[in-house]
């Protein structure tokens, strides 16, 4: 299990060791303030993180807590709300925000050396999909029969929709 904190740590725990022993790991400092929502990847050994900070995080179990993210996204301009790994494709995830933004994400898309000169350039190449409309985003979920759908819930409603196709 793992948990995230207002004390900007992470930390994964053993259910089955003694209540004293069972945190196994923790990363202190994960967040520049406190870490909101995790999700923890179902293929591969990693955690997704979104803090008060805007930024999302990925953490590689394989060198936690002693290494620093393998990467952090900073697009949204305010706290994140919630995280979600991609029920089946292990490198996407989607994030929603406090700034009504909902987000999706893919780790194995590089920057192409040709898009340098492009109006976006500015903008991550892992940044697939952006969501607007729906006010005060609280949480979002990948549908699980329907690849590429996610549900979110906000104070103007719960939308369903059709990201890009993966």
């Amino acid at each position: 299990m793992a948990s995230c904190s207002v004390d900007k740590s992470i930390r994964v725990w053993d259910m089955r060791a003694a209540p004293n022993k069972a945190c196994m790991l923790t990363k202190n400092d994960a967040h520049d303030s406190d870490v909101n929502v995790i999700s923890w990847n179902r293929s591969d050994p990693f955690i997704l993180s979104g803090g008060d900070d805007g930024r999302l995080r990925v953490w590689d179990l394989r060198q936690f807590p002693a290494s620093e993210a393998i990467c952090t996204f900073k697009y949204h301009t305010a706290p994140i709300t919630s995280v979600e790994w991609h029920p089946t494709d292990h490198s996407v995830f989607a994030a929603s925000g406090s700034d009504d933004l909902v987000t999706q994400w893919d780790l194995a898309v590089e920057r192409d050396d040709a898009e340098q000169d492009q109006p976006l350039k500015d903008l991550p190449p892992q940044l697939l999909f952006i969501h607007q409309g729906q006010k005060e985003v609280k949480e979002l979920h990948w549908h699980k029969q329907m690849p590429g759908v996610l549900v979110s819930t906000a104070q103007t409603g719960l939308n369903v929709f059709r990201t890009i196709s993966i």
